[in-house]
């Protein structure tokens, strides 16, 4: 995949694609099947597929002084497309002068002139423009002066005819329901960091942990969780089950929020690494100890059920893609142009259950 972080002189090759256009925040289930509906139309047409998007997504711009709210930081939004077969990736600034663009002149500089879009594809309830003036509608009339169709995809629903969305995912995992978020993303919900330096009262109390600030990520419910934790060996990432916790420790008179994951039955060094961690199920909310050996034997009774939910778990494996249409064979495989980024290859399939790199 390659990665351009502007819309202007955008090189031949890159121009004329199908462009699936939105925010993808979650690149859930609904934004799946947007992209896998420019994936579609990009194989009909024998051209390239791409996804347009924005950083910092539009809400932290204009409102910044609100909790963070993120699902997928950039990193992970780009992963998961890489993965999906999305061969570029363009991804604007979202700052002042992008959100005074008018629709029209969007329209008209950003995919017509800049893009040479071939087409474009949308959610339905997708808005953009100063003042969210521009919606699916006027995206179809105004292509139609710049040479591309427009498709709207209609909302992709859960069994129970619930739509899927971002907000869906945030009230579950702020309700402590991974699981119910999982269903809505096709995949466990990740927190990924680099690993800090702690006081070390997990080695302590015989459970030592790798912690990971939350920073712009979602806060999710506080407490303990079943989790999957993915550490990058080489080009690939290997899936340990563990046990995690998200909190303040109040235990400790801790103020700032962390999540720290105890791997079992690993004992390499995992200071300064970068991690994933898949929050796989909600075991019980947080509490306070005021007894040393009553917060072990706690600890030790959360170790024994996260094995067992997790020895239990059948759903969609961490960093699980489903697969989208055949590229076309005409086209070459693209060269990554990272610009500051180099996503790393990700699985372009489920596997199955209990073989995804997990040693059991």
């Amino acid at each position: 995949m390659r990665l351009f972080r502007h819309y202007t002189e955008v090189p031949v090759e890159a121009r004329g694609a199908v462009v699936a256009l939105g925010n993808f925040d979650g690149v859930h289930r609904g934004h799946q099947s947007v992209v896998g509906e420019a994936a579609r139309r990009a194989g009909e047409l024998g051209v390239s597929h791409a996804v347009l998007t924005f950083e910092p997504h539009p809400r932290e711009f204009f409102r910044p002084a609100q909790p963070p709210f993120r699902l997928t930081p950039f990193r992970i939004k780009a992963r998961q497309l890489e993965a999906m077969g999305v061969d570029y990736l363009f991804v604007l600034t979202f700052d002042a002068e992008l959100a005074r663009k008018s629709a029209e002149a969007f329209v008209v500089e950003v995919l017509g002139e800049g893009l040479g879009a071939a087409h474009v594809v949308v959610g339905y309830d997708f808005v953009f423009g100063h003042g969210r003036r521009g919606d699916a509608a006027l995206l179809s009339d105004l292509g139609a002066t710049q040479g591309f169709g427009t498709s709207v995809v209609d909302p992709a629903r859960a069994a129970t005819g619930e739509p899927f969305s971002s907000t869906r995912v945030r009230e579950a995992l702020a309700a402590g329901d991974p699981l119910a978020a999982a269903a809505v993303l096709g995949r466990p919900w990740e927190i990924e960091g680099r690993v800090e330096h702690g006081d070390r009262r997990g080695h302590g109390l015989g459970f030592p942990t790798a912690n990971l600030p939350l920073g712009d990520y979602l806060q999710p419910a506080l407490g303990i969780y079943a989790i999957e934790a993915g550490i990058d060996e080489g080009r690939g990432t290997i899936w340990r089950d563990g046990v995690g916790y998200v909190g303040r420790r109040p235990s400790f008179a801790g103020e700032r929020v962390l999540l720290e994951a105890h791997l079992f039955d690993y004992a390499g060094d995992l200071y300064g690494r970068h991690l994933r961690v898949a929050l796989v199920d909600y075991i019980r909310a947080d509490a306070t100890f005021d007894d040393v050996g009553r917060l072990r034997a706690q600890i030790a009774a959360d170790a024994a059920e996260a094995r067992r939910r997790l020895a239990a778990y059948d759903g969609p494996p961490p960093g699980a893609v489903a697969p989208l249409p055949p590229r076309p064979a005409r086209l070459d495989p693209p060269d990554v142009y990272d610009r500051g980024l180099r996503p790393r290859r990700a699985t372009t399939s489920w596997p199955k259950a209990g073989d995804h790199g997990r040693p059991r």
